[in-house]
């Protein structure tokens, strides 16, 4: 059968149906991506960044709850930081040592404890509460937070901006129906929402002058060193289906993490909280379709309230970056 020279050529590039994109081409390609991607709003990409993280982390967390019906659930954490290390580990030797360095080492420190304790409070909650219940309340960090990053980031926070945040926090509300006797798991919950919104504050300082891996691997490091001896105390032998999934686990939450962390270095923290509630929703999925947890009129009437003060900061954000480019056109 005969081949054209084109056709001869093809392995050297990429074929895409009957052309095919040369090494240059894709360079080229690649760099207008990039172009595009940062002429994007700032709050915008970060607003993305955490989408994506949300999506992540509630897969992650429905592996918690179903590794949690046999594990003890500080084996889970510990298991979460070891392998969450193990896959970090590649990025940080193709980056170098020089990569690690950091000139704010106590403030690793502080952050790698303060998320320590959060990871394990959440694996907690998350295995003895309902999905979307665990979800719900880990979202008390919205209100910390805003108070939180004006405090220590110096950061204008708009009336429109607070409504919107507090308004998603009564979706919180709605959907934990709070009543009769509280469980210790829901006290476990709120403690950690307290210490992921200084988390989040530390990642938002160390981020101006390190870069993910560097807060991640320090993170993971001593969150597994953390977990290490409550794990040990409570330890069952994990199966190999269970220590796959374990793994899978890990590599998810590394992954979401990774996206978490890009978000809150390039938006501010105030904008970007309220995306985040879409957590809420990827949860009471998850908790319908793996775990039968069916949701009922006040976890929908929840979700809808914190959906649609989402739906309106990203909107208004997208809007008010548009008038500032225009204005700025105009000036040029």
């Amino acid at each position: 059968m005969q081949t054209t020279e084109k056709e001869d050529a093809a392995p050297t590039g990429v074929a895409v149906g009957r052309t095919s994109l040369q090494p240059g081409q894709l360079a080229a390609a690649k760099q207008r991506w990039l172009v595009w991607w940062h002429e994007l709003p700032p709050n915008f990409r970060g607003g993305l960044w955490i989408l994506a993280s949300a999506l992540l982390f509630s897969m992650m967390t429905s592996l918690a709850k179903f590794l949690g019906g046999r594990l003890d659930a500080f084996q889970v954490a510990f298991f979460r930081a070891l392998f969450g290390f193990m896959f970090v580990i590649p990025f940080a030797i193709r980056g170098g040592l020089q990569g690690l360095s950091t000139k704010r080492p106590f403030l690793h420190l502080v952050r790698g404890l303060l998320g320590g304790s959060a990871m394990m409070c959440g694996f907690y909650s998350m295995i003895h509460l309902p999905l979307a219940d665990a979800t719900a309340l880990s979202f008390a960090r919205a209100l910390f937070l805003v108070v939180l990053a004006a405090i220590f980031l110096g950061e204008q926070v708009g009336m429109r901006r607070t409504i919107a945040t507090l308004v998603g926090f009564g979706g919180v509300i709605i959907m934990t129906r709070p009543g009769g006797a509280v469980e210790f798991a829901t006290f476990v919950a709120l403690g950690g929402a307290v210490l992921v919104a200084f988390v989040v504050i530390i990642v938002k300082i160390l981020s101006r002058t390190d870069n993910p891996t560097t807060l991640i691997f320090y993170s993971s490091a001593i969150a597994a060193l953390m977990a290490a001896i409550p794990a040990m105390l409570f330890w069952q032998q994990p199966t190999l289906t269970e220590l796959g999934l374990l793994m899978a686990m890990g590599l998810v939450g590394v992954s979401a993490q990774t996206c978490f962390i890009r978000g809150y270095s390039a938006g501010e923290a105030t904008a970007l909280a309220p995306l985040d509630y879409t957590r809420l929703i990827f949860a009471a999925l998850a908790g319908y379709l793996f775990f039968q947890d069916v949701p009922d009129i006040w976890t929908i009437s929840g979700a809808a309230v914190i959906a649609g003060s989402t739906l309106y900061i990203t909107q208004r954000e997208a809007r008010l970056a548009a008038r500032k480019r225009g204005k700025e056109a105009r000036v040029d």
